[in-house]
C-alpha cells in the first residue's frame, strides 16, 4: 500500500446494490480499500423489522454472501474491507465473518464499531423501532491502526467509511479538519456508487451519443478515489469499465441530499463552497480546496417508528370524462369509509391518457388511493371488499392495476440529536479488546454561510426563448427525512450568471406548485455553478411512510428541468 496515494473504492451504494460489484472492484484494478455503503433511513426501518423476527438479524444479510465469494480474493490482493453492513448488529456480522473466514481457511483479522445504538436509552417517545447516532470514521481508523483487515460498522455517516480508512492510513489526527474535509467530500463522491459514475445523470443523453446507443452506460462502473496525503483526491474508475467521470458527474453527486456550505459530520464540517474541481484526463476529476472547520457539538439520531398501517388501490380511468369518473369512483368509496373512516386518506389522479390514443393503455389514466390507520383492520379487509365489490357497479370501464392487499405496515423517520459525550463510540478490535473514541475536543455549531455576491449578467442575454430549464441546467433531488434536496448546475459562466439570478425561491415555487406552500431555502455554491434547495415536509414523514408517488424525491429534478421559462438564446445549446 504506497503511504503517497490511498486507492480507495466502492462496491455498493445501497442494500440490494448491484451483487457482482464487490468482485468487480476487486478485480478490476489495484485498490488499498474497498468500502461498501449498505444503509439508509428505510433500510435501518427494515433492519429494524428483521430483528423483531428474530433477535439475531439486523444486519446486511447480502454482505456475508458476497464476502463468500469474495474474502479470498480480497485477502489475497492485500484489500481492507470496511462497510456499514453491520446495521443494527455489526458485532453479530463480525462473528459471521469470523465464522465463514475458518469456513474458507482464511487468516483474517475482523473488527467493528460500535455504540451507535441508543434503543435503550429512552427519551425517544412511544414506538420506536430504532435509533442511531450517526458515528464518525474515528472507530474505523482505530481498527485499521490496529490491523484489522475486515471493519463493519453500525449507523456511522456514509462518508466515514472513506475519511475513517484515510485517517488511519496517513496519520490524521482530530484536529486536521481540511484533510479530514477533504476525505469527507470524496467519500460523499463514492458513497452512491454509480451515481458518481453516470449512473442517474441528467445529461446522459450526451453521454450515450459519445459512444453510440447506450453505450458504456449500460453497466457504469462503480467509482474509487486516490486520496493524497493533504486531502485532496481524484475520482476515477478501473480501465475499461462502463460509465463516466467527469465534472458533472461528480458535481451531480456531490449535490445529492446535502444542503448548505457547511457539510456538517462528526469528525469535521466540511465546505462545499470551497469544492474545487478540474478534469485531468479521460475519467479523472480532480477535488481540491476543501477547507474543513471543528464538528458540531451534537450527533444527528435516526429514529424509526412504527406509523401504523396502509393500504393503496389503483383505479384504471379509460376514454371520456376521465375527471367526472373519478369524482364518481371517490364518491362511492367515501359511502364505504362511513362505517370506518381511515385516519387518512390520500387521492390523486395521474393523467397518463391522451386524446384519441392509439393504444388502450395509452388512453388510460390512474387514480391512486392511498388509506392509513394506526388499525390494520381499518385498511385492510373493508377497503378491498369496497373496492373489488364495484366492479359491476361503478364507472365504465372499471378495473384495477392489481387485486387489493391487505393493509401493511409503515414507518416514519425522525431526526434528533444528542451531545457527542452521551455517546459511547466503541471500536472492537481485533484481539477483541474495547478502544473507546474520544469525542472532538473543539466544536462549532452550525450556522448558514451568508449568501455570496452573486455574478453580474453579462452582455447579450435580453433576447429569450420558451424552454425546458433541462436544457441548459443539470439537477439530482432526494430525501432528507421528511424533506428533499433539489441540487441544480449549469456548466458555463454566462449560465451561471443567469441561473443564479433567476431560479429563485418564488421562482422554484412557480415551477413546482407542490411546494409552494412549503418552507424553501435556496443555498449558494459559486464554486461548483450550483444552487441546492431544501424542500422541507415534502415527503410527510419520510420515505417508509410513501406518502408521496415519488417518497424519496428522486424524478424532483427531473421534473424541475422539464418546467418551461423564458432562457435566453445565448445560452441554448444550438
Amino acid at each position: 500500500m504506497s503511504r503517497e496515494v490511498l486507492r480507495i473504492g466502492n462496491a455498493s451504494g445501497f442494500y440490494g446494490d448491484r451483487f457482482e460489484a464487490m468482485r468487480e472492484m476487486l478485480t478490476g484494478g489495484p485498490l488499498d480499500v474497498l468500502t461498501g455503503d449498505y444503509l439508509a433511513e428505510l433500510t435501518m426501518l427494515i433492519l429494524g423489522r428483521d430483528r423483531l423476527r428474530d433477535s439475531a438479524l439486523g444486519y446486511a444479510k447480502t454482505y456475508l454472501r458476497q464476502l463468500e465469494e469474495c474474502l479470498g480474493i480480497a485477502r489475497e490482493r492485500g484489500v481492507k474491507l470496511v462497510s456499514n453492513a453491520g446495521g443494527l448488529a455489526p458485532a453479530a456480522l463480525a462473528e459471521e465473518i469470523r465464522e465463514l473466514a475458518e469456513r474458507l481457511g482464511l487468516d483474517v483479522r475482523v473488527a467493528h464499531v460500535e455504540g451507535d445504538d441508543l434503543l435503550g436509552r429512552g427519551g425517544w417517545g412511544e414506538g420506536v423501532l430504532t435509533a442511531n447516532a450517526y458515528l464518525g470514521g474515528e472507530g474505523i481508523a482505530a481498527c485499521l491502526r490496529a490491523g484489522a483487515d475486515v471493519v463493519v460498522t453500525g449507523r456511522v455517516t456514509d462518508a466515514a467509511l472513506v475519511s475513517g480508512a484515510a485517517a488511519a492510513h496517513f496519520g490524521w489526527g482530530p484536529e486536521d479538519h481540511d484533510r479530514l474535509a477533504g476525505a469527507v467530500v470524496a467519500g460523499h463522491i463514492l458513497e452512491c456508487g454509480t451515481q458518481a459514475t453516470g449512473g442517474n445523470y441528467a445529461f446522459f443523453g450526451e453521454l450515450t451519443a459519445r459512444e453510440g446507443g447506450f453505450g458504456l452506460l449500460r453497466r457504469p462502473g462503480f467509482p474509487l478515489a486516490e486520496i493524497h496525503e493533504d486531502g485532496t483526491s481524484v475520482i476515477t474508475k478501473h480501465q475499461g469499465t462502463g460509465g463516466r467521470v467527469d465534472v458533472g458527474t461528480v458535481t451531480a453527486q456531490l449535490l445529492y441530499e446535502t444542503a448548505g456550505a457547511r457539510y456538517a459530520g462528526p469528525d469535521v464540517t466540511a465546505r462545499l463552497d470551497t469544492v474545487r474541481l478540474t478534469e485531468e484526463g479521460a475519467d479523472r476529476v480532480r477535488v481540491e480546496g476543501v477547507r474543513g472547520e471543528a464538528p458540531p457539538p451534537t450527533l444527528k439520531v435516526g429514529l424509526n417508528r412504527l406509523g401504523g398501517h396502509r393500504n393503496e388501490v389503483v383505479f384504471v380511468l379509460t376514454g371520456l370524462d376521465i375527471e367526472a369518473k373519478a369524482e364518481f369512483v371517490k364518491a362511492q368509496m367515501a359511502e364505504a369509509f362511513v362505517k370506518s373512516p381511515p385516519a387518512e386518506v390520500r387521492w390523486e389522479l395521474v393523467r397518463t391518457d391522451r386524446p384519441d390514443a392509439p393504444t388502450q393503455e395509452t388512453a388510460s389514466a390512474l387514480l391512486r388511493l392511498v388509506v392509513r390507520d394506526p388499525d390494520q383492520s381499518v385498511v385492510g379487509r373493508p377497503l378491498s371488499a369496497a373496492a373489488v365489490e364495484l366492479a359491476l357497479a361503478s364507472y365504465p370501464g372499471f378495473h384495477l392495476t392489481a387485486p387489493p392487499a391487505k393493509g401493511t405496515p409503515y414507518g416514519v423517520f425522525e431526526a434528533a440529536y444528542t451531545g457527542q459525550e452521551t455517546v459511547a463510540h466503541l471500536a472492537v478490535l481485533p484481539d477483541g479488546s474495547r478502544h473507546q473514541v474520544g469525542v472532538p475536543a473543539r466544536t462549532l455549531a452550525l450556522e448558514e454561510v451568508a449568501e455570496p455576491a452573486l455574478p453580474p449578467l453579462p452582455a447579450g442575454l435580453r433576447e429569450t426563448r420558451r424552454a425546458p430549464l433541462g436544457l441548459l441546467a443539470g439537477a439530482r433531488s432526494g430525501d432528507k427525512g421528511g424533506s428533499a434536496n433539489i441540487g441544480v448546475w449549469v456548466r458555463e459562466e454566462a449560465a451561471w450568471a443567469w441561473l443564479a439570478a433567476t431560479l429563485t425561491v418564488p421562482k422554484l415555487r412557480e415551477l413546482l406548485p407542490e411546494c409552494a406552500e412549503l418552507p424553501v431555502t435556496r443555498h449558494v455554491l459559486p464554486n461548483l455553478r450550483a444552487l441546492n434547495f431544501t424542500v422541507e415536509g415534502l415527503l410527510g414523514e419520510g420515505v417508509a411512510s410513501q406518502a408521496r408517488f415519488d417518497p424519496q424525491a428522486k424524478g424532483l429534478g427531473e421534473w424541475l428541468r422539464a418546467r418551461h421559462l423564458d432562457i435566453p438564446v445565448r445560452l441554448l445549446p444550438s
